[in-house]
């Protein structure tokens, strides 16, 4: 037997039954569950940076649960459910798509309009500020748009886009590595005489112009930064074998004992 989502949403229905429902999953609340949301979208990055699709799937699952049980709590209250969810995401990306759903309906899906990514990106982004016109939601200023809530790398590079639609940006990347190692000098010269909160301050801005890098090379730095955590993870549990396999605990060896095996785990490919 396969289950399927309606088996799902079943599932979160009863888990929060007031009677017979899981006590945990009863006296959550949106705002309880939603570090929750955000680990389980961090765990789906992970799974597809280590390219374990076993685990990808597994990590989906997981995420999915977090939409299922927001729709069911919003059920609750009588302010949307799991179909509504459904239905509206369709309407938004059938709207948002015109060149590919010219009358915003699956009916049109046969005489597509073809734009170049420039052109779509500027059509997605005309779209977005129409919806938002509807609503009555414009921004009062342009960095408006980014939500606080974005974990600070990805908030960093989504302001420095803001700021670039109206020319606040370099046109290429070369004065992005001056401004990172003119920020690296100032807090290597001044590091003595900062206090605690000027060398953090320092330090943020060292981390907003590598943020700023990688918007300009297309990378994003979240992807980045997981892919070198996965990659110290490897190499350090090699050194860990490594010690095992000797008898020899992490604590008795010096540094560079331990970097000598580090350059073998660089060497073994890891």
């Amino acid at each position: 037997m396969k289950y399927s989502l309606n088996d799902l949403l079943a599932l979160m229905t009863m888990l929060r039954d007031k009677q017979y429902g899981c006590p945990w999953d009863q006296k959550q609340n949106f705002s309880t569950i939603a570090p929750y949301t955000i680990e389980e979208a961090y765990e789906v990055m992970d799974a597809i940076v280590r390219g374990d699709r076993s685990d990808l799937k597994d990590e989906l699952g997981d995420l999915l649960f977090q939409v299922v049980f927001h729709a069911q709590m919003a059920s609750e209250e009588n302010a949307f459910n799991f179909s509504d969810v459904v239905h509206t995401i369709v309407e938004k990306m059938l709207r948002r798509h015109p060149h590919v759903f010219p009358d915003g309906s699956f009916d049109s899906y046969a005489s597509p309009n073809p734009l170049s990514e420039q052109e779509i990106g500027e059509q997605w982004q005309q779209i977005k500020t129409q919806e938002k016109q509807a609503k009555g939601k414009l921004e009062a200023g342009l960095l408006d748009a980014v939500p606080s809530s974005m974990s600070v790398l990805s908030q960093a590079v989504k302001l420095q886009k803001q700021a670039g639609k109206v020319g606040f940006d370099w046109l290429d990347v070369k004065p992005v590595f001056a401004k990172i190692r003119e920020e690296l000098d100032e807090l290597e010269e001044a590091i003595e005489q900062l206090s605690h909160t000027e060398a953090e301050a320092e330090l943020g801005d060292i981390l907003f112009a590598v943020a700023n890098l990688a918007r300009h090379l297309s990378i994003s730095p979240e992807q980045a930064l997981m892919q070198t955590n996965v990659k110290f993870r490897r190499r350090f549990a090699y050194i860990e074998n490594a010690l095992t396999e000797q008898q020899k605990p992490l604590t008795d060896c010096s540094l560079d004992e331990l970097d000598q095996l580090w350059e073998q785990a660089k060497a073994n490919g890891l």
